[in-house]
C-alpha cells in the first residue's frame, strides 16, 4: 500500500496549498468514508472539467489543477489522489478506454481513481464532473462512475496505478491549449481485439 500513499511529481500533496485543502476537507469528518466523500465531491464539483467549460490552461500536476481550478479527467484524478493520500487514504489511478464520440473510433483513455476503503477494499470513483447524462457518485459498495462500458472496443482497464500512465502525462505536458489536448487525447491499443 505504501506506493498508494506517497507524494510524487504529479501527485504533489507536499505542495502547501494541496496539503492545506486536504486538511480542511478532513476537519470534522466522521471517519474515512466521510473524508473520501468530501474530497471526491470537492474535485467533482469545484474543479471544472477543462473540455466541458473550455478552460485553459492545460493542467497535470495536482497543485496546478487546484491553482487554476480546472483540468481534464486525468488531471482531476491527480488532484483527488493527492488530497486522499495526504489524508492517509491509499489512492490509485485507473483508466477506461472509451469512444471519443458516442460510439466507435476514435477511442481515448478516461482517467478516474480507485481508493482503498477499510470496509470494502478497492473502490473506484470518478470525479470527472457531472453534466447531462453523467452522474458519478460516491456510494460504496456500489460504483457510480461517469461512463458505463457499452461497446466491444471500450473497456475498464483492470490495473490500479500508483502513478499516471506516461501516455497521459505526455499529452498533458506537451500541449498548452485544451483544443490541442482534445485533438491528441491519449489512447492505448488493446490486445485480442477482433
Amino acid at each position: 500500500m505504501k506506493k498508494y500513499l506517497e507524494p510524487s511529481r504529479v501527485i504533489n500533496f507536499d505542495d502547501p496549498a494541496v496539503a492545506e485543502l486536504a486538511e480542511q476537507l478532513a476537519q470534522g469528518a466522521m471517519g474515512e468514508n466521510d473524508i473520501v466523500r468530501r474530497c471526491f465531491e470537492f474535485v467533482r464539483d469545484k474543479i471544472k472539467h477543462s473540455w466541458d467549460y473550455k478552460l485553459n490552461p492545460v493542467t497535470c500536476r495536482a497543485a496546478d489543477v487546484l491553482l487554476h481550478g480546472t483540468g481534464y479527467c486525468y488531471a482531476k484524478s491527480h488532484l483527488l489522489a493527492a488530497l486522499l493520500r495526504k489524508n492517509g487514504i491509499p489512492t490509485g489511478l485507473c483508466y477506461q478506454r472509451l469512444p471519443v464520440n458516442d460510439s466507435g473510433a476514435p477511442y481515448c483513455l478516461h482517467g478516474l481513481n480507485a481508493v482503498y476503503l477499510a470496509e470494502y477494499g478497492w473502490y473506484r470513483i470518478d470525479a470527472r464532473g457531472n453534466k447531462a447524462n453523467v452522474n458519478a457518485q460516491f456510494s460504496p459498495p456500489l460504483e457510480a462512475l461517469a461512463f458505463p462500458i457499452q461497446e466491444t472496443h471500450a473497456c475498464d482497464l483492470p490495473e490500479i496505478w500508483s502513478e499516471p500512465l506516461p501516455v497521459v502525462t505526455d499529452v498533458l505536458e506537451r500541449y498548452d491549449d485544451i483544443e490541442q489536448v482534445f485533438r491528441n487525447l491519449p489512447d492505448i491499443q488493446l490486445l485480442n481485439l477482433k
